[in-house]
């Protein structure tokens, strides 16, 4: 898929070949792959992790119809972050302008149909997905709370390793700072995006186990 997004009419097409599809998405750190993994390990399903298929995306982008994306191609870890605001990388988030869904879409419809997909991805915004919506509970948006996403992330970077693999010789407190300040730029987008789809955001602020969430989106999603 050469173009960076379906337009309308592919969209609507797509929607009835993806009503198999369950989607997990929302901003960073929201426990999304807890949310896919618990429900994997009870029920016959499928799980997608955008994350991980972004690398593959990375080979098969160009400059003209994805220029966001090719620019990250080959970027040392930290690049993205150096001498830039938190707005700057927010507004070169490749998902941000939907670049990422088309690859997103051709993935998903290379997988079997024969079961249900649970999505787990961070880069797609409500108004890239909901074309592909056969109905709204297809989908769960999750939104955490700041300081669930601080914990989650300071846990996540505590590991030294991990933490340069992400940041380079950047700074590590430094380069949270900036990664939370992006990140919060992006649950307003889905904020504020979200209601116009008929879809409503999911707060995560660790009073619900993840156990518990997990069997009512199982419910939700008739798995």
């Amino acid at each position: 898929m050469t173009s960076p997004f379906p337009d309308a009419g592919t969209c609507r097409a797509l929607a009835e070949q993806l009503t198999h599809v369950r989607w997990i998405v929302g901003g960073t750190a929201a426990g999304k792959s807890t949310l896919t993994r618990l429900p994997a390990d009870r029920y016959d399903v499928t799980v997608y992790r955008g994350d991980l298929a972004e690398h593959h995306w990375l080979d098969q982008c160009t400059a003209q119809h994805h220029p966001h994306l090719a620019a990250l191609r080959n970027l040392p870890p930290g690049a993205m972050w150096h001498d830039r605001t938190p707005h700057q990388v927010f507004q070169t988030m490749p998902s941000l302008h939907g670049e990422t869904a088309g690859f997103l879409v051709e993935d998903l419809l290379a997988l079997p149909d024969d079961r249900p997909l649970l999505v787990d991805y961070f880069g797609i915004l409500p108004r890239h997905m909901a074309p592909l919506l056969h109905r709204p509970d297809q989908a769960a948006v999750l939104l955490p709370t700041p300081a669930f996403r601080e914990n989650a992330l300071a846990r996540r970077y505590a590991d030294p390793a991990r933490a340069r693999a992400n940041w380079g010789n950047e700074d590590p407190t430094a380069a949270l700072i900036k990664r939370l300040a992006r990140d919060a730029l992006w649950d307003d987008e889905v904020r504020e995006q979200a209601p116009l789809h008929g879809l409503d955001p999911i707060v995560i602020d660790g009073t619900v186990s993840a156990a518990d969430l997990a069997d009512r989106l199982a419910a939700r999603f008739e798995l």
